[in-house]
């Protein structure tokens, strides 16, 4: 009860807010409609609508066949989980949530698994992370690049962290042993792999025109509910800004609340550290995802046991590891830039000064850039992803069995 009504008075109170200031709400919410049109439908709807496909027709449970020793070996998950791997990391949120709730769904991983899936998989786009945070928010790719580089080791360190300290009981128990859904061992890998695709198409059952026609449905479907979230987000950040102290760094509550327009805050911000310290708060902001992320991740995990607490409380620990990677890696990672392009050789030398950027107070759909151009390459990078998995994975199975041979 409550709860119910604490609920309904914060309503109420939004009610009024948005009421008392109209067109501020109305503009947050083309701001958070500007960011969803140009980068976020583009680069999800290819991926939520081909996941659905690949589970339809078996494709994921055949690369779980490939990527198992992989995934066993580093994150101490089944195969399948490399699949969600790969798709978060390309696709952006919340193509890994979609991903690692189908799989608990299927309970292809358990309760443990399936949470630390969750943590690892549900990853910021990278494309919005090199172009729109490099090129279009700091105005050096360079950047983007460095800020990608701490939010995925934040991630791949906590992952496999996580895996060493899992709980070796009922629903921490890691995936060790346990046989392939669909594959029939005592058989070749691609044999295996076919073995477990033709049963999976098989327990399905719908044509290649229904499993489609479901499948860009329910890409849709996911897309306007995350488009409302980020709008919402937006709106929230825009009414609650006059409440804010001075004291309180401009950046925290856009930070707080969605990760698009928290990035956007911390590359404009004017920070004492300078550019690394605008970069780092970037990485936090992006390992942490926002609440908006953290309630894209809810509605794909709806209706599963995977726990939303449990995943702030590992978005909080990637954030700030994200962050201390990228000061603690600024030098060398200067270094590098400086050699790889001496035009990036300006920007880098203002570690130590603030930042001389005229940005604009709002995201503009003129001067932010559009994943629309991209949608292909994205594709093909998702592409690139599984196969360089499966390649290693491959080569990690035929090296351990040969080890346990001798």
């Amino acid at each position: 009860m409550t709860r119910t009504l604490t609920y309904a008075c914060l309503s109420l109170l939004l009610v009024a807010a948005i009421v008392y200031r109209p067109d501020d709400a109305f503009q947050a919410s083309l701001q958070g409609l500007t960011v969803w049109w140009n980068i976020v439908f583009p680069g999800l709807l290819p991926f939520l609508t081909l996941m659905e496909l690949m589970l339809a027709f078996g494709a994921v449970h055949a690369l779980g066949v490939f990527f198992d020793p992989l995934m066993r070996r580093l994150f101490r998950l089944p195969g399948e989980a490399g699949f969600a791997v790969a798709a978060g990391w390309t696709g952006g949120f919340p193509a890994g949530a979609e991903a690692a709730a189908a799989l608990r769904r299927r309970e292809a991983v358990t309760r443990g698994e399936g949470q630390r899936l969750l943590a690892l998989a549900h990853m910021p786009s990278p494309l919005f992370m090199l172009l729109v945070v490099g090129a279009g928010f700091f105005r050096r790719p360079e950047l983007g690049a460095a800020v990608a580089c701490a939010v995925w080791l934040a991630a791949f360190a906590a992952a496999f962290a996580g895996a060493r300290l899992a709980r070796r009981g009922k629903d921490g128990a890691p995936g060790e042993g346990r046989p392939i859904p669909g594959a029939a061992p005592g058989i070749g890998l691609l044999r295996q792999a076919a073995s477990a695709m033709a049963k999976a198409r098989a327990l399905d059952g719908r044509t290649f025109g229904k499993a489609l026609g479901d499948s860009v449905t329910a890409a849709v479907y996911k897309l306007l509910a995350v488009g409302g979230l980020m709008m919402f987000g937006a709106v929230i950040v825009r009414l609650l800004e006059p409440l804010v102290p001075d004291a309180v760094p401009a950046l925290l509550l856009p930070g707080l609340l969605e990760s698009h327009i928290g990035a956007y805050a911390a590359a404009a911000a004017q920070l004492p550290g300078g550019i690394a310290l605008n970069a780092a708060a970037a990485a936090a902001v992006l390992g942490w995802g926002g609440v908006s992320a953290l309630l894209q991740a809810g509605s794909a995990v709806a209706g599963t046991d995977l726990s939303l607490a449990k995943l702030a409380a590992a978005r909080l620990a990637q954030s700030a590891l994200a962050a201390a990677l990228l000061l603690g890696l600024w030098r060398p990672l200067t270094g590098l830039f400086t050699a790889l392009s001496p035009a990036a050789a300006p920007v880098l030398e203002l570690e130590g000064a603030a930042r001389n950027t005229a940005a604009p107070a709002a995201i503009h759909a003129a001067s932010l850039a559009s994943l629309w151009a991209y949608a292909p390459l994205l594709i093909a990078g998702f592409g690139a992803v599984l196969l360089l998995l499966a390649a290693v994975s491959a080569l990690a199975g035929v090296r351990g069995s040969g080890a346990a041979r001798r």
